[in-house]
């Protein structure tokens, strides 16, 4: 019984679950920021790119 309550307030596993899901977010936001600049950049260069063959 001693090591069931012992387990039951051991939160070691949740400060590990709870740093999984913020990787997890910054992870998705990371990914969403570049992909948003991708796209910028790629209609920055093509309008660079047509300036420059003129």
């Amino acid at each position: 019984m001693v090591k069931f309550i012992a387990l039951m307030n051991d939160e070691s596993g949740a400060t590990a679950i709870e740093y999984g899901l913020i990787a997890a977010l910054i992870s998705i936001a990371a990914i969403g920021a570049m992909t948003t600049l991708g796209t910028k950049l790629s209609t920055t260069f093509s309008s660079v790119a047509s300036s420059l063959s003129r």
